[in-house]
């Protein structure tokens, strides 16, 4: 069974950073897709950024801010946010997919972490 567990969030001030890790058990990186989403009240969730062996994207909204990379000994996904905006506030979530292909919908996802950016 796949689980996904984020961790990470918290509260900080516009123009700081936060890392977010995800670590997956039952499951193996393994050159599979895995990404970042995240959700503000009221906003549908969106796309932040995606890692597999073929890639590495992100969103227009966090490029040059954002680092994605995988911890293949830990099998954990990380996700280093600089320069952290009010708009970032929201509930972020790790997912992965069982394949490369990370324009296709994801299978597993974590529960959220809150990250919380205040002006």
């Amino acid at each position: 069974q796949v689980q996904l567990a984020e961790s990470g969030g918290g509260s900080v001030q516009a123009g700081g950073s936060l890392r977010l890790s995800c670590r997956a058990s039952g499951y193996t990186y393994n050159k599979n897709c895995m990404g970042w989403f995240r959700q503000a009240p009221g906003k549908e969730r969106e796309w932040v950024a995606s890692i597999s062996y073929a890639s590495v994207s992100y969103a227009d909204s966090v490029k040059g801010r954002f680092i994605i990379w995988q911890d293949n000994d830990k099998n954990t996904l990380v996700l280093q946010m600089n320069s952290l905006k009010p708009e970032d506030t929201a509930m972020y979530y790790c997912a992965a997919r069982s394949d490369a292909a990370c324009s296709a919908e994801f299978k597993y996802w974590g529960q959220g972490t809150q990250v919380t950016v205040s002006s």
